[in-house]
């Protein structure tokens, strides 16, 4: 059996107020062409389907869309767990009516992990949806001392083993954050000060565990202890990502290859450093223009107007930082004797600090004058 291990979709997602659907719809259409290109036999979904819990109209169409290509029109059968991001009463709808088509949408923990039997008879595989729970939650649910997601974790992972059939292929899929891995700025956290972790130990009992919640692929503890990563970069964090999803062939011995297959964004995801002029002068030639960029401007100069001037030349210029115009080493706090000081001195102090440098004469003369503008204005 093939699988394509995929996970953390977020459709609907904003970054610094731009839409990402367009750019979401690009790559889930290159997945659906794997599926039928790779032949692929089971699509599983790791969670955070939607990126907030009560998505937006445009959003649930498109993953509407989506399921009825990958469902009805190539029959490929697609396992979807909720993640944090998701909504689980929102996402389970119509879930025991979508199952017949293929469609299976877990969103609820049970006390008793059933095994979900796809594949053809003599070459089934037992798949085991975790979706995302709080502890308090799985605590209530078996009704058993549970304090942390680890805790929680253990007492899942350790049912499905006393339950799975012996004689299959057994695949996880579940929603943590593993001791140990790569996170990004783009991720919500699952709680504060560590207790979101879970040990890799608790999955590398099963042929393979698709994971989902860390943004970067990686593995760890085992090799088929995995995260897809997300099918975009979500944050300027994740720049040096490389996103992709993961086909996983198995056999009655388990895992046989796993291949990881690079997803073509619409527009990357940057950040240019240097200054205003070597930028612009680049943008003339650069032939990806239309990426979401962060700029580092080393200028030390005012300049009017620098996102119109950088917009002119890459429209999609997102977030701009001045590190030129901090203050130069640290700042030191504002005494009463400062104050005794007069405006002046106050100013020249301050550009000391910002520029580096002494305040020259026709800067001071300037600043003279707007202060006696002001003072004569109170008057």
């Amino acid at each position: 059996m093939r699988l394509l291990h995929t996970a953390d979709w977020h459709i609907g997602r904003q970054f610094h107020h731009q839409s990402l659907l367009e750019d979401q719809r690009h790559v889930l259409e290159q997945i659906v062409s794997l599926v039928r290109e790779r032949q692929v036999d089971v699509v599983l979904v790791a969670g955070d389907v939607y990126d907030r819990s009560v998505p937006p109209a445009a959003a649930v169409a498109l993953l509407d869309e989506v399921l009825e290509r990958l469902c009805l029109q190539l029959g490929v059968p697609v396992i979807i767990i909720a993640g944090n991001h998701d909504g689980p009463e929102r996402l389970a709808f119509g879930a025991r009516h979508l199952a017949r088509a293929g469609l299976h949408i877990v969103t609820r923990l049970q006390a008793e992990p059933e095994p979900l039997l796809l594949g053809p008879a003599g070459q089934e595989v037992a798949f085991f949806p975790i979706p995302y729970a709080e502890p308090v939650t799985v605590r209530q649910l078996l009704d058993e001392d549970i304090a942390s997601h680890d805790e929680a974790m253990a007492r899942i992972t350790a049912r499905i083993r006393q339950c799975r059939p012996r004689d299959l292929p057994c695949v996880v899929l579940a929603h943590c954050y593993l001791s140990g891995g790569e996170a990004s700025d783009s991720e919500r956290p699952l709680s504060i000060g560590g207790a979101e972790w879970v040990s890799p130990a608790h999955f590398r009992e099963f042929d393979y565990a698709a994971l989902g919640h860390l943004h970067g692929r990686q593995f760890r503890g085992a090799e088929h202890v995995r995260y897809a990563g997300s099918i975009l970069k979500y944050s300027f964090s994740e720049c040096r990502h490389t996103k992709s999803v993961t086909l996983v062939d198995l056999d009655r011995g388990g895992v046989s290859a796993i291949e990881q297959v690079e997803l073509q964004p619409l527009r990357d995801m940057r950040i240019l450093e240097g200054d205003l002029d070597t930028i612009l002068a680049r943008g003339v030639k650069d032939p990806h223009q239309d990426d979401y960029l962060l700029v580092r401007l080393s200028d030390t100069r005012a300049i009017l107007d620098v996102m119109g001037k950088l917009r002119a030349v890459y429209p999609n210029v997102l977030h701009l930082e001045r590190p030129g115009l901090m203050p130069v080493g640290e700042v030191p706090g504002l005494q009463r004797e400062q104050l005794k000081r007069g405006e002046m001195a106050m100013f020249r102090d301050f550009y000391r600090q910002v520029r580096g440098e002494e305040l020259e004469p026709e800067g001071e003369a300037l600043i003279a004058g707007t202060l006696e503008q002001i003072h004569r204005g109170e008057e």
